[in-house]
């Protein structure tokens, strides 16, 4: 884990691939209350998610006030969230707009595309540009407009287009999950300036093919 930027309200954060990013046991609220030097009952507040697995820049609240107002970011879509991802095969089109509806299989707890409206159908919508192509693989970089549970992998899958490593969604390939959380922007809930971090993905797979592509983005 890697600190970014900390004040008196916010913290921002690498969260590494395979911590959860919620408040339980060794998630990244109680790993940032140590490397912040507090206690376990220091305020260190969950605004966004990240799946287990993904692993990329997060900030966190450090105070009751701090945590609604950039959770009220998050709903009014004023708090932005771009991804990188790595894909099995190439988009049809360099960049456009995915817009679906998405249904969650609890017991499964996979999340599906579905054409048939209804109380559990709700609306998902990104939009992609494609950075780079090699090797049969696309690096995509996301910007989501809603933050619904395995958004990116189960839209991408549903066009025969699941990311690399992720089995869950029908990709071919072993290996560490092909997304990462790579900017975030918000409004600072004290002084309301607008704050951009942003961090590229660790060399390694399935990164490594497209570092040259990263450093001319």
């Amino acid at each position: 884990m890697e600190l970014l930027y900390t004040d008196n309200r916010i913290v921002v954060c690498l969260k590494p691939a395979g911590v959860l990013s919620t408040d339980e046991p060794d998630g990244m609220p109680e790993l940032l209350r140590r490397a912040l030097g507090e206690d376990e009952t220091g305020c260190v507040r969950v605004v966004h998610r990240l799946d287990r697995p993904v692993g990329g820049v997060m900030v966190y609240a450090r105070s009751r006030m701090a945590d609604s107002i950039l959770s009220r970011q998050v709903q009014a879509h004023t708090f932005e969230k771009d991804y990188l991802a790595v894909l099995e095969g190439i988009p049809d089109a360099p960049e456009g707009v995915l817009a679906d509806l998405l249904t969650r299989d609890a017991a499964k707890k996979q999340t599906f595309v579905t054409h048939t409206p209804g109380p559990d159908a709700r609306p998902a919508r990104l939009s992609y540009r494609v950075l780079g192509v090699k090797d049969g693989r696309a690096l995509v970089r996301i910007r989501l407009e809603t933050g619904r549970t395995h958004q990116i992998r189960a839209q991408f899958s549903s066009r025969s287009l699941p990311l690399c490593g992720d089995r869950k969604y029908g990709a071919q390939s072993d290996g560490p999950l092909g997304l990462w959380s790579y900017q975030i922007a918000f409004f600072h809930p004290q002084t309301n300036e607008r704050l951009v971090f942003a961090h590229d993905p660790p060399q390694a797979e399935p990164w490594l093919a497209f570092f040259d592509t990263l450093k001319e983005k």
